[in-house]
């Protein structure tokens, strides 16, 4: 997996981001101070989206985009702290290699 944090996104960033939301029920977003890239194989990515809700309270969408590896984005929308928790909650699963998220 591949990750980055936006830290205090422009609105350009933003915007980019809310029309490649992917569809169903997207939540608006509220305060967002900060934005947690990550991106890796689909069975990956669910299991990620389920820690960082899990973890603190931000909001994962998963990120539409053309990848001929089939590799999948999700941003973690939330205030700094909560988007780096929900990072670091992620990689040290991903450190672990558990099988079981």
């Amino acid at each position: 997996m591949e990750y980055r944090i936006i830290k205090s996104p422009g609105q350009g960033t933003l915007e980019l981001l809310s029309r490649r939301k992917g569809t169903g029920n997207a939540k608006p977003l509220e305060r967002v101070d900060a934005i947690g890239l990550v991106q890796g194989r689909l069975i990956d990515m669910v299991c990620a989206a389920d820690v960082a809700e899990k973890a603190v309270g931000v909001t994962v969408e998963d990120i539409r985009g053309s990848c001929p590896q089939n590799m999948i984005m999700l941003a973690i929308f939330g205030d700094t702290a909560s988007v780096e928790a929900a990072i670091e909650e992620i990689r040290q699963r991903e450190k672990e290699g558990r099988e079981e998220w």
